[in-house]
């Protein structure tokens, strides 16, 4: 993999590195984050470091920092899970990016994620309650697959998911 990928002029995205942990870990354990994750428990920083390490022996896993004007302000998780270039993803970013950096983010993930990885489909899942989350997902092109009704249990509620799919066809058509 190319050490870095520039998408415009002050973006780009790169590979995360062990260096990244304490940053990547401290942005996740955000309750303004962790709140809207599958897992929502406060992770070790063993844990974090068993995941990383688990994560980059996975040539179907693809784990990214972005960057703006060289300062990082967010994390990408591109999964490969099914023949033919199908992928799911996740992100977030720091709890202290400015204003903006979330549609910055999604562009050059989706640029990254359709070019380089040659993606066929992307996938998300979004909790029902992050609304900024499904907004942000429309605003992308993503088209609404579905609901998962109350597929998610946070140990006192469940909650429905919403599922995503963009295709390489779509992404191409909307010229970001």
């Amino acid at each position: 993999m190319a050490d870095n990928m520039q998408y415009g002029e002050d973006v780009k995205v790169r590979p995360m590195k062990a260096e990244d942990l304490g940053l990547v870990l401290d942005w996740r354990n955000h309750p303004d984050v962790r709140r809207y994750m599958y897992t929502q428990h406060k992770i070790s920083l063993e844990e974090h470091r068993t995941w990383f390490s688990n994560a980059a022996k996975d040539n179907k896993k693809h784990l990214l920092i972005y960057e703006y004007n060289k300062s990082p302000f967010g994390f990408v998780n591109f999964n490969e899970i099914a023949r033919g270039k199908i992928f799911d993803w996740s992100f977030h970013l720091a709890p202290d990016a400015p204003r903006g950096t979330g549609s910055k983010l999604g562009r050059a993930a989706l640029y990254h994620v359709f070019t380089y990885l040659q993606a066929h489909k992307l996938c998300g899942q979004v909790l029902s309650y992050n609304e900024k989350s499904i907004n942000f997902h429309k605003r992308l092109g993503f088209s609404d697959e579905g609901v998962l009704r109350e597929q998610f249990f946070d140990g006192q509620n469940y909650h429905s998911v919403h599922c995503f799919g963009l295709l390489f066809s779509e992404w191409s058509e909307l010229g970001f």
